[in-house]
């Protein structure tokens, strides 16, 4: 007859430690694992419901439709008037000037209704709207460029303007994507006055409604502008979408974060197992005392469930109480990359599945021990220390729907099942793969001849003897030592990335709007100061892609349902240029580069991998519209570009007679000699803005400090995050020693009593794992360095650089962690009693 549920919890809490003796491993794991994902799923929930709720601020508005290179026509301001309210305004790069400094900015011209959402706010306090006139909102970086301070006078093309206000924030900042100057807000007729919006300027117009009818549509709304205006080259962004570029890494970093999460959980899970083995075999005596006394199985699994799942609670609640701690730190690190507040954030749904993974691994990986414990008579429990409990079918179906459950959870409550759910299969793959192992080295050790030296032999026995714990210390190992590698190749591979994606060498200044006709000049104003000076010009100019394929059967980009994944030249327009010669850093891979002068049929040069997502081949035709003119050119050739030189590199070249006639300007790289002075610089920029007012200047060595700061984030953002998979590894590998340890003390206690010395005890512990690690450490750097690739190449879509010598030496930092762990673990045993232990087993 089975006990009553009172009486076996009072059993169970007789029994359990205050202090969680025994289960403590149990406890960590599940305090990180939890930790973890209550800290993931509290910042993402927190960036997206920023994202979401913030999205007319971010934005400026519901929707915004953007041009290049003109205003809206008369038609498509009446259709988009019949939404709701409209703002307007121009974003450019431009120079602002004093008699003594020249710096690039980014000029914002806005209009009276601006900003529709949010407001823009100053440094002395004050809460503004739009600028009059002549004055201006400046950035503090700029204004320190310049040495000026508010109220003083600076120029900006022709047009004097002054400063009446620093900006503190700006509200539809992190929808404008990356800077590359500080922002300089103006009155929408300014860039006008100052010679700015030249025929083939490169300029965007920019067009914020906000919605007379709150419950319309955004995507409606779109859709018709998209089939009224096919051709027009409209941009469309809503307030769902505010900052695609901030909608995008969110989505990378949830995906990388919840594959931590995952793998934490995993490596916990082991940890967990081990765990709970470890602590029934220290209750054997307990547990087959209360068979004695004529408790039932059922009662036995109760009684120790009970204890497990106090010890998961409390590991638990830990963990969300820790998660919800560290939240800001993790804020304080993707701080300015994302919108997040920077305090404690409280996200009840994802606490609640942080704490329903947690509890769910706690009983799917302690079940195989609870079941193996209740099946056996209590003269096999008394006579387990010697004598291995034998495994149970059971358990092992209670682990499966246990994990089955677990990745059930998983799949119903991602954004993205099926990476979850392959990630989950190359766990479960990896978990078969180290049991695997553990029974191939145990098998290999039993037909190896043995060795002549004692201490080796002996360590050689204890792999492969009866009850030794070899399959469990695989498994913990080797996801142990594979955590380290994740972390350490996916640092490596990110720092290796900002070095390539960011290069040391550049050219130190781009120019953009170069007039054609001034461009001898423009080489005259750069060598007289710089005669070894590096330039090159580039004709350019802005269209969008409306149609491509075979002449035949030309798909309209307007009558697609959705854009193929990786042609991102089909959205709003890009830039375009012409040549005569194949550009720098070009690679024809098909077809045949036209001869200089082409007069035959227009002809395009086409990016390989824009070529491939569209399925564009040779011989095939694309139309473009510049400036709503429709031209079609024959694709002559496909070509690689290297994307990482930092020159001019464009999806599209076309042949000079294709494009040549419509407005455009040039723009041109300059490199200096090395060593070139600031005062010389500052003098060329000068030179530049009073000779070519309308040109803009953009510093390249301020966009790569940037740009390295922006990867640097996310590099940090990424440690942290996978430091927690090391941490789960660290407690399981100590864990899993300890367990080990636990199984040895009557192995230790016997070679004692034969005569062992203390020094050779330890040699044969060290031999014993050192044997095991040395294996366990390439497949480690498979595992890991799998998983690191995963998260590189296809979350992050970055390049698969990792530094192998960094990783090589943090997988040895690991290995001499566990050897070192197997050191201290066995210092325990020298201190047992003989007499004692032996009356114990």
């Amino acid at each position: 007859m089975s006990l009553p549920i009172g009486t076996a919890w009072r059993i169970a809490r007789r029994d359990l430690n205050a202090r969680f003796k025994g289960l403590r491993l149990l406890l960590v794991c599940i305090f990180l694992g939890t930790a973890a994902l209550a800290a993931i799923g509290t910042l993402t929930n927190a960036i997206e419901r920023e994202l979401e709720s913030s999205g007319q601020e971010l934005l400026g508005g519901d929707l915004e439709v953007e041009v290049w290179q003109r205003d809206l026509r008369p038609d498509e301001r009446t259709a988009l008037a019949q939404y709701g309210t409209i703002s307007s305004g121009y974003r450019m790069q431009a120079m602002a000037s004093t008699p003594d400094a020249a710096a690039p900015i980014e000029l914002k011209a806005v209009d009276a209704k601006w900003p529709m959402f949010g407001t823009l706010l100053l440094t002395d306090g004050r809460t503004v709207g739009a600028p009059s006139g002549t004055d201006a909102w400046i950035a503090q970086t700029a204004l320190e460029r310049l040495g000026i301070a508010v109220g003083d006078s600076f120029k900006v093309g022709t047009v004097n303007l002054r400063v009446a206000g620093i900006i503190q924030d700006e509200p539809d900042r992190l929808s404008e994507g990356f800077q590359l100057g500080p922002t300089i807000i103006v009155a929408q007729d300014v860039p006008a006055k100052a010679g700015l919006l030249q025929p083939g300027s490169l300029y965007q117009s920019k067009h914020r409604i906000a919605f007379a009818n709150a419950a319309q549509g955004p995507d409606v709304v779109e859709e018709a502008l998209t089939k009224r205006f096919p051709t027009a080259g409209f941009d469309i962004r809503t307030r769902d979408r505010a900052s695609p570029g901030a909608d995008r890494f969110v989505r990378q970093m949830s995906d990388f974060l919840t594959l931590v999460g995952l793998a934490a959980l995993v490596i916990a899970g082991i940890g967990i197992a081990g765990g709970v083995s470890s602590y029934l075999d220290q209750r054997r005596t307990s547990i087959a005392t209360l068979k004695v006394l004529g408790a039932t199985s059922g009662d036995i699994v109760r009684i120790y469930a009970m204890q497990i799942g106090v010890a998961a609670l409390a590991g638990s609640i830990a963990g969300l109480a820790a998660g919800v701690l560290v939240t800001p730190l993790l804020a304080g690190a993707l701080q300015g990359l994302l919108p997040v507040e920077s305090g404690f954030i409280i996200a009840p749904g994802a606490l609640a599945l942080a704490a329903s993974y947690g509890l769910l691994v706690a009983f799917a990986f302690a079940a195989a021990p609870l079941l193996r414990a209740r099946t056996f008579p209590a003269m096999a429990l008394m006579r387990s220390g010697i004598v291995p409990l034998s495994r149970d079918k059971r358990a092992l179906l209670a682990t499966a729907l246990g994990l089955a459950a677990i990745c059930a959870l998983a799949l119903l409550t991602t954004d993205q099942p099926m990476l979850s759910g392959g990630f989950l299969l190359g766990a479960g793959g990896a978990l078969v793969l180290l049991a695997g192992l553990g029974w191939g080295i145990q098998t290999l050790a039993r037909h190896l001849p043995r060795p002549a030296n004692p201490l080796l032999r002996s360590a050689l026995a204890n792999i492969h003897r009866p009850g030794a714990p070899t399959g469990a210390l695989v498994t913990a190992l080797g996801f142990g030592l594979a955590a380290f590698v994740l972390l350490a190749a996916v640092q490596s591979a990110i720092d290796g990335n900002i070095q390539q994606r960011v290069p040391q060498a550049a050219p130190d200044y781009f120019v953009l709007d170069v007039p054609p006709a001034k461009e001898p000049r423009f080489f005259e104003l750069i060598q007289q100061d710089f005669p070894k000076a590096a330039i090159r010009t580039v004709p350019t100019m802005r269209g969008a892609v409306l149609a491509y394929g075979p002449k035949a059967t030309m798909i309209r980009v307007a009558d697609l349902k959705e854009i193929p994944e990786g042609a991102w030249a089909l959205r709003g327009e890009r830039g375009l240029t012409y040549a005569d010669t194949l550009p720098e850093g070009n690679r024809v891979i098909e077809g045949q580069w036209w001869s200089p002068f082409h007069k035959g049929e227009p002809l395009v040069s086409v990016d390989a991998d824009f070529a491939k997502a569209v399925d564009l081949k040779v011989g095939d035709y694309l139309t473009i519209g510049i400036l709503g003119v429709e031209r079609t050119a024959r694709v002559a050739n496909i070509r690689e570009i290297d994307w990482e030189s930092m020159g001019f590199n464009f999806a599209l070249v076309f042949s000079r007679n294709a494009i040549s006639d419509a407005p455009h300007n040039l723009s041109a790289t300059i490199d200096l000699p090395e060593g070139a002075e600031t005062a010389a610089r500052g003098k060329l920029l000068r030179a530049l803005v009073k000779e070519m007012p309308s040109s803009s200047v953009i510093e390249v060595g301020g966009i790569l400090v940037e740009a390295r700061k922006l990867l640097e984030q996310v590099s940090l953002a990424t440690l942290a995050a996978a430091a927690v998979t090391v941490l789960a590894g660290l407690a399981v590998l100590m864990g899993a020693i300890a367990a080990a340890r636990a199984a040895r003390t009557y192995d230790t206690v016997m070679l004692r009593v034969l005569g062992a010395s203390r020094r050779q005890i330890l040699l044969l512990q060290l031999a014993e794992y050192g044997l095991l690690a040395g294996v366990l450490a390439l497949v480690a750097l498979a595992l890991g360095g799998g998983l690191a690739w995963v998260v590189i190449t296809q979350l992050f879509e970055f390049d698969w650089l990792p530094d192998w010598g960094e990783v090589l030496g943090v997988l040895g930092l690991g290995v001499a962690l566990v050897l070192g762990f197997a050191l201290a673990g066995s210092l325990p045993l020298l201190r047992a009693k003989p007499a004692r232990a032996l009356r114990e087993l």
